[in-house]
């Protein structure tokens, strides 16, 4: 599914003319297979989100390849980038990012809306999705009426309406109690087996990386422990 091969990108910092060059990522290559559930660990500063927004699009490599069902992505313009993240991508973050002004029946429709999906074929994807998650009582409530659980099912449930085959989740339990994140990753876990949804999972907790089936473990942009499965 995903497979990415010997990726270099730095960051510039300083004053323009004497920029200096801060490698963040130092030839990482590793694959994803189709389905499976993925956890990219490391510390603050490891260089995970990076690479995160890198496979999504977001961001460019300095060099390197990302190819995605066959698909060299890393070398689309913003505009394909845009579109390709909008037919294959869902996203899970650990603040949620919901529209403050939208009801959560509204957010999930949001990217529906945005692909021109019709207005009754819309409600009753939105519909099926939110009983599916656990939020038919709370579909017509606003963001800040819900507690964190179910803000993050919201965006779950976002992440899942335009039937992406990978979801990719910055720190998903990040912002949740301990209770609420075994909720959450048991949700992950069920949709993974249900629809074969590949899930990427970026976290520094070690307790949420062993719920992947597989791990890869970053340090100072560098791949340390690579592929790990959870039986081991």
């Amino acid at each position: 599914m995903i497979h990415v091969r010997n990726l270099h990108h730095s960051f510039s910092i300083g004053k323009k003319g004497k920029e200096k060059q801060v490698p963040v990522l130092k030839g990482i290559s590793f694959d994803i297979a189709a389905g499976e559930i993925v956890s990219i660990v490391g510390r603050s500063g490891s260089g995970k989100s990076t690479l995160l927004h890198i496979m999504a699009g977001f961001l460019k490599p300095d060099s390197g390849d990302i190819r995605v069902a066959d698909v060299t992505t890393s070398a689309f313009s913003e505009v394909e980038s845009a579109k390709f993240r909008l037919d294959h991508y869902g996203f899970v973050f650990q603040n949620f990012q919901l529209m403050p002004g939208l009801t959560a029946f509204e957010n999930v429709e949001l990217p529906l809306v945005l692909k021109g999906i019709g207005k009754k074929e819309r409600q009753q994807k939105v519909q099926g999705i939110m009983d599916n998650v656990g939020l038919k009582d709370v579909q017509d409530h606003y963001p800040n009426e819900l507690s964190g659980g179910q803000q993050q099912r919201v965006s779950i449930a976002r992440a899942l309406i335009t039937d992406p085959p990978v979801i990719f989740a910055d720190e998903p339990t990040g912002s949740l109690d301990s209770e609420t994140e075994q909720d959450v990753l048991l949700l992950i876990q069920s949709l993974n087996k249900s629809r074969g949804i590949t899930f990427v999972i970026i976290t520094h907790d070690d307790e949420v990386a062993h719920t992947a089936d597989r791990i890869y473990r970053m340090h100072d942009g560098e791949l340390v422990e690579g592929g790990v499965t959870r039986a081991i």
